[in-house]
């Protein structure tokens, strides 16, 4: 894209200038009409395509991104313009790193951009989708809904995943616990009473054996085994950045029993509900399907997503190029088609988006509610052939002791 300085009449009769982003000089004519300017002036700019990047001030987390798009939908459906907005918003804001953030947005906005590429400038604390929303929503003229309707999306994601969160903190400490234990175990206690055995002289049992080697293992290397482990998780993020190797692992991870139903719901629902919000917001199709492809996060997803924008571009209809993936749920299928003969899909697509994530909620408590007795028998079996190697031997004493 280029960038293009103009000057325009807007509709108070003033006379405005700026810098705007386009394909061509008639595009940018054509975008300043839809912004409600009468273009004047439209040359070619030598400034940078981008907006002024305001990276370095700091990250948006999520709740302070779901509050600052409820605060801006509030105040332009007041009638606010995005300027003051923006504006009044980083003034009141307590954490710093979101004043800056903001700050910088509303630079850029003055200095003649759009408020979606004004966005872009804060990339990391604006993804791709909301990015994609905000210009469906400069586009419909609907900006303070679509920005509402947006909040509320962010709102229901994060809260689901806070649910899941929640629920992996007990799994994960106990865990921890059970690794501690057994540590614990064979570093102090095995060592301990290898040492009595080691007066008497008496052959061992090879499980006690197998066991002794392991606590030797652990005590004198068990310190070099940290980096190593370290260096294994750093070598697997750099293996795991192929695309290969990635869309390989999330193959895999669909196809496990439990975990694998999880996933592939949270992704399915991640999906529909981005498509709903976008193409309830006035954006077209294949921009809904763009936007809703940047919100997923197995890459068979994607690819499967980039398939169905490139058969709906062709002409298929969207349920039949959602069905020819074979990846996402039939409910969702079903959903599409009615939504399409209705000329509702909005609507029915964010009826499949709460559907798939009330089943997301039960499916995922039962898998994180396997996990807990699953640990607590691993760990139960492993102290067990602890205890099982330590008393073999006792045993064959007193049966030596009774024989004699």
């Amino acid at each position: 894209m280029a960038v293009f300085d103009y000057v325009a009449i807007g509709p108070d009769g003033k006379r405005a200038s700026g810098v705007i982003n386009a394909d061509s000089a008639r595009s940018a004519r054509k975008e300043l009409r839809l912004r409600q300017l009468s273009p004047l002036e439209v040359s070619e700019s030598r400034k940078k395509s981008t907006a002024r990047s305001s990276g370095s001030a700091g990250n948006l987390s999520g709740n302070d991104l779901v509050l600052v798009t409820r605060q801006l939908s509030m105040l332009i459906k007041s009638g606010a313009t995005v300027e003051e907005s923006l504006g009044a918003i980083a003034g009141e804001a307590e954490k710093p790193k979101t004043r800056r953030v903001l700050m910088g947005v509303r630079s850029s906005v003055q200095e003649g951009y759009s408020f979606a590429e004004a966005l872009g400038g804060a990339a990391k604390s604006f993804p791709p989708y909301y990015r994609s929303v905000v210009s469906a929503g400069l586009t419909s003229g609907r900006l303070g809904e679509v920005l509402d309707r947006l909040a509320t999306h962010l709102e229901k994601s994060r809260k689901l995943r806070r649910k899941l969160l929640s629920a992996l903190i007990y799994p994960a400490v106990l865990a921890c616990v059970a690794m501690i234990v057994v540590v614990l175990l064979m570093v102090f206690v095995v060592p301990a009473v290898v040492e009595q055995f080691q007066t008497v002289g008496q052959d061992l049992p090879a499980l006690t054996e197998a066991v002794i080697a392991v606590s030797n293992f652990m005590r004198g290397w068990g310190l070099l085994v940290l980096p190593l482990l370290a260096a294994a998780g750093w070598a697997g993020r750099r293996m795991f950045r192929s695309p290969a190797v990635k869309i390989a692992w999330d193959r895999f991870v669909l196809r496990l029993p439990m975990l694998g139903k999880v996933i592939r719901n949270a992704n399915a629902a991640q999906f529909a509900r981005t498509f709903a919000t976008l193409s309830g917001s006035g954006a077209t199709v294949p921009d809904a399907l763009t936007a809703a492809r940047g919100s997923l996060g197995n890459e068979v997803f994607k690819q499967a997503a980039t398939k169905i924008k490139r058969d709906v571009e062709e002409g298929q209809p969207l349920n039949r190029a959602i069905r020819s993936t074979a990846v996402f749920p039939p409910m969702l299928v079903h959903m599409v088609s009615s939504g399409e003969r209705g000329s509702d899909l909005p609507i029915m697509m964010g009826r499949a988006a709460d559907y798939m994530e009330e089943e997301l909620d039960s499916s995922a408590t039962v898998a994180l509610g396997l996990v807990e007795p699953l640990l607590i028998v691993m760990l139960a079996g492993i102290v067990a052939l602890i205890v099982l190697a330590i008393m073999l031997p006792i045993l064959q004493l007193n049966t030596i002791a009774i024989g004699t």
